[in-house]
């Protein structure tokens, strides 16, 4: 039997956690709230978390703050409520690390399906696939690790799923909606600008390796030579 998921809400709304929690268990996953920023952030360094959900109005400091404070510690999925559910928020959030984003007022089964596709993203493969390596850039997918010119990058589970996607096919372009396709795996509010910031924070972290190229009015590939086992 497979471990019931562990996901962490961080919400100052006290009567959203029980419900929640109640309407998570039918589909085997284990949901627990923490009402403020720094409660959430202890609860999350003791571990056995896979996912959070982050309010983007909370007491302390927003959720944007708090997405930033958490990135500097994990790569821990997550997924952010923002309150207006405008572009602007969401960009933010998926800037600063954000998985994904919900607007609110949201359906519960909407959360949990979002909750699902993050989580999925971040099972290791059944089949174990073996090191990706390129000129200068190792991928290996099942510790999802990538390392740089031989240093450890730091990726959140998006930019890994990115880089996986265009190493599995070098050379080959994928579109935006290819690779919105891939990385959300449901249908939803989808928007390209998303991919472009996704993008954006890889290359950065993947400085001085120009790794991956934009093709004008295609999409992007990875543009480094492969290198034989």
């Amino acid at each position: 039997m497979s471990k019931m998921h562990r996901v962490l809400l961080i919400d100052d709304d006290v009567h959203l956690g029980p419900p929640l929690a109640q309407y998570f268990q039918r589909f085997g996953l284990g949901l627990e709230q923490a009402l403020t920023p720094s409660a959430g952030m202890v609860r999350l360094r003791q571990g056995g978390f896979d996912a959070a959900i982050l309010d983007v109005m909370l007491p302390e400091m927003d959720g944007f703050e708090l997405c930033r404070a958490i990135r500097k510690e994990s790569d821990v999925p997550l997924l952010m409520l923002t309150a207006r559910g405008e572009l602007t928020d969401r960009v933010v959030g998926l800037e600063l690390g954000a998985d994904d984003y919900l607007p609110k007022p949201f359906e519960p089964r909407e959360l949990v399906a979002r909750v699902q596709t993050i989580l999925r993203r971040r099972v290791a493969t059944a089949v174990p696939e073996s090191v990706l390596r390129f000129d200068g850039l190792a991928l290996d997918p099942v510790t999802r690790t990538v390392r740089r010119q031989g240093q450890l990058v730091e990726l959140t589970s998006t930019e890994f799923d990115l880089l996986h996607l265009l190493a599995r096919a070098p050379g080959k372009v994928f579109s935006r909606d290819d690779i919105l396709a891939e990385l959300r795996g449901h249908e939803a509010d989808l928007y390209t600008r998303a991919v472009d910031i996704v993008v954006s924070r890889l290359r950065k972290k993947l400085e001085p390796l120009d790794a991956i190229k934009t093709l004008r009015n295609a999409g992007y590939t990875l543009a480094l030579p492969r290198l034989t086992p």
